[in-house]
């Protein structure tokens, strides 16, 4: 038995498929899906989520959204969302560079407007990169 996953963006459909698992970033920390899972509605943090087709996993990085279980069914949507294949990894660890450096600056200016946005863009920075199969600390 398998489970239909959707991940939906505003402009695009990123995934639609079978896969044996999920694992989702939600708010509250990684949510493993399964066949025959109980049925859920949970927000998610901007971060990797992980798709399972036999043995194969794929990265999506996914920039926040909400999730749906109900009868073999995950149904994502997110603000936004690539596959990991799909991104540039050079240019994803350029990014995450300049957005670690912007946060690090943030933190000891003071600024906290200046900060909520950093943060952001380091946790956008990092999900890409991550998705590239970049390991990151």
């Amino acid at each position: 038995m398998a489970l239909t996953v959707r991940v939906i963006a505003p402009d695009k459909t990123v995934w639609d498929s079978a896969a044996e698992e999920v694992i989702l970033p939600s708010t509250t920390g990684q949510l493993g899906i399964l066949p025959k899972h109980a049925p859920l509605l949970t927000a998610l943090d901007t971060g990797v989520m992980r798709v399972r087709t036999g043995k194969e996993w794929l990265p999506i990085a996914v920039m926040g959204g909400f999730a749906e279980v109900d009868k073999d069914e995950v149904t994502i949507l997110v603000n936004s969302a690539e596959r990991g294949a799909d991104i540039d990894r050079e240019e994803a660890r350029t990014t995450f560079a300049q957005a670690q450096e912007r946060f690090s600056k943030a933190q000891q200016s003071g600024d906290r407007q200046e900060f909520i946005k950093a943060t952001q863009a380091y946790k956008r920075a990092r999900a890409r990169y991550q998705a590239t199969g970049a390991m990151v600390s």
